[in-house]
């Protein structure tokens, strides 16, 4: 069995960043000052599908915004902690919550504020275009770039070899 299929087996959670990972880090502002992003409904089908196979999915960025907030509630994420400046914080605070060892967390981030957390986990992972200081230390890099659907990559694969992929819900949002 491949090494990324071995530590892969271990995973019990995930905890993604947004901009460049969720998003493919472009941002749009309006005239009244608001950010807008754009973001992938496959990813968002392997999100919540995956919490209802019982998979804790935090969200941990950076930016803030109402309409980040309100994404991830409709998906079913629980954990969704922006506005972060310093990650780890956020990171304690959702392993401890779920009872989890680091080393069963897939941490999915794609620049310089993901770098410690991404040292931190059993399986720290990455878009194919992120900041190539991250990729040289992800153990896994997506062949799909940020908000193209390298979320759904990352827990697609990770179901599939759980068996928790195909499901009763697996037809249903």
């Amino acid at each position: 069995m491949p090494l990324i299929h071995e530590q892969l087996q271990a995973i019990k959670a995930f905890i993604f960043d947004v901009d460049g990972v969720m998003t493919d880090g472009q941002v749009l502002a309006t005239e009244q000052g608001e950010f807008l992003r754009s973001f992938n409904i496959k990813d968002g089908y392997a999100l919540q599908h995956a919490i209802k196979m019982q998979y804790p999915i935090a969200i941990i960025s950076g930016g803030q915004s109402l309409g980040i907030e309100r994404r991830f509630q409709q998906l079913g994420l629980k954990d969704i902690f922006t506005g972060q400046q310093h990650k780890q914080a956020a990171f304690d605070l959702f392993k401890n919550k779920h009872g989890l060892h680091a080393s069963e967390i897939a941490y999915m981030g794609d620049d310089l504020p993901d770098y410690e957390l991404l040292k931190q986990v059993g399986l720290s992972a990455c878009p194919n275009d992120a900041a190539k200081d991250i990729k040289s230390i992800c153990q896994y890099i997506s062949p799909i770039n940020g908000g193209k659907g390298c979320v759904r990559d990352l827990i697609e694969m990770t179901l599939k070899l759980h068996g928790k992929w195909w499901s009763e819900h697996s037809h249903t949002w």
